[in-house]
C-alpha cells in the first residue's frame, strides 16, 4: 500500500497532494478533455508540469485545458485514425518526459476505425501502440498505459482481432484492455533490451464514474452503470490516482497500479496483480508483431535480444492468484 507521512505525523495514503514539483517536465495525456484523463492532466499541471491535451475535439479540449489551469496546450489526436496519430507524432519537437495513454472507448456497438479495425481494439490498443512507437525516440522517462480490471476476462483473438461475426461489446473491450497490459509487458522488455532508461507502466482506475459508461451499446447496461456510478463508484479524481502514481513514482519495471481496496474497485494507488494471460511474454511478443503488421509502425530503438525476459523485474508481472 502506498503511504506518505502527513503533516501531523500520521501515515496517510498517497493522493494527488503528494505530487512533487514537476516544473520543467512535459506530459502528453490522451483523452484529457474529460474523466480520469482530465483529472490526471489537471493534477499534473497543478504540480507545475507542462501538459499537452491530446484530444479529438479541439474545442472541448481547449475548454478543458482552460479549466485545468497551469501550463497547458491542446493538440488534435484521433486514435481511431492512424493518419491522425502519425500527424500528431510528426508535429512533436523536443523531449517528452511522460506519455500517458489514457484515451479509450468502452463497450460500443460494433464499429470500425478509419483503417477498418474493430473500434475498441483499434482505439484502445492499436492507436496507442502506434503513438508510443512514433514518439518513443522523444520520450525521456516513462510511458503509462491505462488498462482495466476487465482485462481478466480478455482473450486476444489472434486469428481475427476484429471479431468478425462474433462481436460483442464486452468481448471486444476486454480484449483491448488485455492488449494494453501485454503491450506494456513487451514494451518494457524491448526498452530493457535496448539499454533504454525509459520505463513502461500500466494503471487502472478501479470503478470510477466517468462518461465512458454512457456510450455502452446495451441500454440496460447503461442504466445499471449509471446507478452504480451514483451508489458505488469513486469520482474521476480518485480514479486518476493510479495513473498519477504510475506517472510520477519510482516503481518496478512494467508495474501495474490500481486501487488498493476490495476487488480493486476503489482506494489508494498500489501495485496490483494481473491475470496469467496478461503476464504471458510469448503472447506479448506475438501481439507486438501483429500490431506492427496492422499499423505499419515498427520499433524505432535497437532491437532487444530475443532471450531477454518478459519484464525487467519478475515480481512486477506476477499474475494474481
Amino acid at each position: 500500500m502506498a503511504e506518505t507521512t502527513g503533516a501531523r505525523g500520521k501515515r496517510d495514503k498517497w493522493n494527488a497532494t503528494d505530487l512533487t514539483d514537476l516544473t520543467g517536465r512535459t506530459a502528453v495525456v490522451t483523452g484529457a478533455n474529460s474523466g480520469i484523463g482530465f483529472a490526471a492532466a489537471r493534477a499534473l499541471a497543478g504540480a507545475g508540469a507542462h501538459v499537452v491535451f491530446a484530444v479529438r475535439d479541439l474545442r472541448r479540449g481547449g475548454a478543458a485545458a482552460a479549466r485545468a489551469g497551469g501550463s497547458t496546450e491542446v493538440r488534435r489526436l484521433d486514435l481511431a485514425d492512424l493518419d491522425s496519430v502519425r500527424e500528431f507524432a510528426a508535429g512533436w519537437e523536443g523531449p517528452l518526459d511522460v506519455l500517458i495513454n489514457n484515451a479509450g472507448v468502452m463497450m460500443l456497438p460494433e464499429q470500425r476505425t478509419k483503417q477498418g479495425f474493430e473500434m475498441q481494439f483499434g482505439t484502445n490498443h492499436l492507436g496507442h501502440f502506434a503513438l508510443t512507437n512514433l514518439l518513443l525516440p522523444r520520450v525521456t522517462d516513462r510511458v503509462v498505459t491505462v488498462s482495466s480490471g476487465l482485462h481478466r476476462g480478455g482473450v486476444i483473438h489472434f486469428d481475427d482481432v476484429n471479431l468478425t461475426g462474433r462481436y460483442s461489446p464486452t468481448r471486444a473491450y476486454a480484449q483491448s484492455k488485455l492488449a494494453n497490459l501485454l503491450f506494456t509487458l513487451e514494451l518494457q522488455r524491448r526498452l530493457t533490451g535496448a539499454g533504454s532508461s525509459v520505463r513502461a507502466f500500466a494503471a487502472h482506475p478501479g470503478y470510477a464514474a466517468t462518461n465512458l459508461q454512457s456510450h455502452t451499446a446495451n441500454p440496460l447496461v447503461r442504466a445499471f452503470m449509471a446507478a452504480g456510478n451514483k451508489l458505488f463508484a469513486q469520482d474521476d479524481r480518485a480514479g486518476a490516482l493510479p495513473t498519477l502514481y504510475a506517472a510520477t513514482q519510482d516503481l518496478p519495471a512494467a508495474a501495474y497500479v490500481g486501487p488498493d481496496g476490495l476487488g480493486e474497485m476503489r482506494g489508494a494507488p498500489a501495485l496490483v496483480g494481473r491475470s496469467a494471460a496478461a503476464s504471458d511474454p510469448e503472447a506479448a511478443r506475438r501481439l507486438w508483431t501483429l500490431s506492427e503488421e496492422l499499423t505499419g509502425v515498427e520499433w524505432s530503438l535497437p532491437t532487444p535480444d530475443a532471450a531477454t525476459p518478459g519484464a525487467a523485474t519478475p515480481g512486477a508481472v506476477t499474475p494474481a492468484r
